[in-house]
């Protein structure tokens, strides 16, 4: 049995469309090969684990001598959102997609939140983050009413000027959206949006949260918890779980700290499962349109991964992961339904490649097997 486990979702670090991404609008999407497209990515610490020699991609040069194993692997669930693919991740499959707003939220929803809260609203339709504070901001700032906002995923967001809407009550008016949001209407997450600046240079700034649906059952992380094992979660992870079965939280604004964090959590005795997702990457360049910049931020985590790696003891397992895509490259700015990437790293761990699994709850179960050496997550 192995003593700890860390696992590193590189947000929306999809590999190629899925087999049903048509039915998803993401027919093509492929968000490595948008990034290759750069010319930016540089990533020989994961190429020599063997990134290339994963099924279907075809952008990364093959190693002859992996030192992980490798797979692609197709998500289960249906729906595009950050919260679903997590929990398949921790092992619940879900049967239903979470709700989506294409055409806004009904006025139910709208007029039990604002009777709710005593703040009028702007805007309820999706939209681009970016763009809906250059085109709401002012009006906003002038009216006092928040902006509220959908996107193709299942998400309430709510855009509010720092100087007007401090923090706190901003995340007050989130955990009010967010019981209001259960049943029919229960969205995946409920998102806060802070955003500063003055009209025509306004900027969402690095103190957003997420409010997620509690999970319907256990997952790995209540299973792991409750048997005694340590479960940390880093970045966003406490929120998209709503800190159900996670044992210590270290929320972050950013990937540089996510990455800082991480890597001072390696020094610490623990025993158990350091879960850690890095959201830049889909937050700041797949959303925004910017292949540059995510291949950027790709090379700056390939870049950290031999000092991480250097602090690994020999019951230590290092897994890296992608939660879907999020093509900046294609015609849209929402998340993109793709493969994602598995490279699992660690004393004992043979190079293998075990082509395209099907269901991302292997990772669950992978994880439940190294640190207790038992059966199946749900057995």
């Amino acid at each position: 049995m192995k003593k700890r486990v860390f696992l590193i979702v590189l947000d929306s670090f999809g590999i190629g469309e899925a087999p049903d991404a048509a039915a998803f609008g993401d027919a093509g999407a492929n968000t490595l090969r948008s990034i290759h497209a750069s010319g930016k990515l540089h990533m020989p610490n994961m190429t020599a684990m063997g990134f290339g020699n994963i099924d279907g991609v075809e952008v990364i040069a093959k190693t002859d001598a992996p030192t992980a194993t490798v797979a692609r692997i197709r998500e289960k669930s249906p729906g595009k959102d950050t919260t679903i693919w997590h929990w398949e991740i921790a092992g619940i499959v879900s049967e239903y997609p979470m709700p989506t707003y294409p055409e806004g939220f009904p006025p139910e929803v709208m007029e039990a939140f604002e009777a709710a809260t005593g703040y009028g609203t702007l805007c309820n339709r999706p939209y681009s983050g970016t763009d809906v504070i250059r085109d709401f901001g002012e009006e906003h700032l002038k009216t006092g009413k928040l902006i509220v906002y959908t996107s193709a995923d299942s998400v309430f967001q709510i855009a509010a000027h720092e100087d007007l809407v401090p923090l706190p009550e901003l995340y007050r008016l989130c955990e009010i959206a967010r019981g209001l949001m259960q049943g029919k209407h229960g969205v995946g997450r409920v998102i806060a949006r802070p955003f500063i600046g003055q009209p025509g240079d306004f900027k969402r700034t690095a103190n957003r949260r997420d409010f997620s649906l509690m999970p319907p059952r256990d997952t790995l992380l209540n299973k792991l918890s409750a048997a005694g094992y340590d479960v940390i979660g880093v970045g966003k992870i406490g929120d998209i779980f709503s800190m159900s079965g996670i044992t210590e939280t270290h929320p972050t604004h950013g990937n540089g700290e996510g990455m800082e964090t991480t890597l001072a959590l390696a020094d610490k005795d623990f025993h158990g499962l350091c879960f850690v997702n890095l959201v830049d990457f889909d937050m700041l360049y797949g959303h925004r349109q910017d292949p540059d910049g995510y291949a950027a931020a790709i090379s700056a985590f390939d870049a950290w991964l031999p000092g991480f790696m250097a602090k690994m003891g020999k019951d230590d397992v290092l897994m890296i992961t992608a939660d879907h895509g999020c093509d900046p490259s294609d015609n849209s700015t929402d998340h993109t339904r793709e493969h994602i990437p598995f490279l699992m790293l660690g004393d004992g761990i043979p190079a293998e490649n075990l082509g395209t699994l099907y269901g991302f709850d292997h990772i669950g179960n992978t994880v439940w097997q190294l640190l207790t050496g038992g059966g199946e997550l749900g057995e």
